[in-house]
């Protein structure tokens, strides 16, 4: 499947034929099944997490493949028009997932694990990862490509940035058993390490360093490395006082990300009571 995606991308013919239909179609299945992802664990690479390029290149050739349709529930009442290759994901109940009623949406290309819960309204993009036992609260976005572990909970009107192009970058990260607060905002290919707690509000991407109050250290994202949230890392929004010129002068303070503290029995205690609303 590789070999014909990266063929049709990078040498894409004047109009697409049944056959090409056909490898897009198998080739969303596969999304769909979790059998491929934009981007995986790997633990020779620094981050822990490589890009899989050619499955971005997939997900592009279903836009460039597709042609623009009614999707309406109601076209007075609801109209929606979307490329016909990238319709709502089908769900079947047996697949475990809860989708509560009250306006979420889907997109077909996915991966969803048993016991996901979407609450409403929420949206999941395109490529975006699932693992088992996550929930989605309202008003939460998972961007194109996003890999959310298992058993996290991303919580009320928190933004999980996607990142289809470049090819080559890395999509954000959560992984397992993560805790995203309301309001917070993953960008640019962040990751976020096992276990962290983000606080409500906190924004991450590749220009705010974490500044690290338990151990003493900066974390920053580099040239060819992402920002990373270390492992069980409790991360709320702090200040910085700005020390030279105006900035000084009229007693400023820029947002930072500030880890206060690792996570323990006391904070699993309370994430603990989660459970019952799964």
């Amino acid at each position: 499947m590789q070999n014909g995606i990266e063929t049709l991308f990078d040498n894409p013919p004047a109009a697409y034929s049944p056959a090409d239909h056909g490898l897009f179609a198998r080739f969303k299945d596969a999304l769909n099944e979790g059998s491929i992802r934009a981007a995986e664990p790997d633990p020779s690479t620094p981050s822990g997490w490589r890009v899989n390029g050619w499955v971005k290149k997939g997900i592009l050739i279903g836009f460039r493949m597709g042609v623009i349709v009614d999707m309406s529930i109601d076209t007075v009442r609801q109209p929606w028009f979307d490329k016909d290759t990238y319709p709502v994901r089908t769900i079947a109940v047996n697949s475990g997932v809860r989708i509560v009623p009250g306006g979420s949406s889907i997109r077909d290309g996915c991966f969803l694990g048993r016991g996901v819960t979407c609450m409403p309204p929420m949206y999941i993009n395109v490529g975006a990862y699932v693992g088992d036992s996550t929930m989605v609260d309202s008003h939460a976005l998972i961007g194109s490509c996003a890999q959310i572990g298992r058993s996290c909970h991303i919580s009320a009107a928190a933004q999980i940035g996607g990142v289809l192009e470049p090819i080559g970058a890395l999509p954000v990260v959560i992984e397992d058993e993560v805790l995203v607060g309301g309001n917070t905002g993953v960008y640019e290919g962040t990751i976020v390490k096992t276990r962290a707690v983000l606080g409500t509000g906190v924004i991450l991407n590749r220009s705010t360093p974490i500044y690290d109050l338990v151990k003493g250290e900066v974390y920053a994202a580099t040239d060819d490395q992402p920002l990373i949230v270390p492992e069980n890392a409790v991360v709320v929004s702090g200040s910085r006082a700005v020390t030279r010129g105006k900035g000084q002068e009229w007693g400023i303070s820029l947002y930072t990300p500030v880890i206060v503290k690792y996570r323990d029995s006391k904070t699993d205690e309370k994430i603990r009571l989660e459970d019952y609303l799964r």
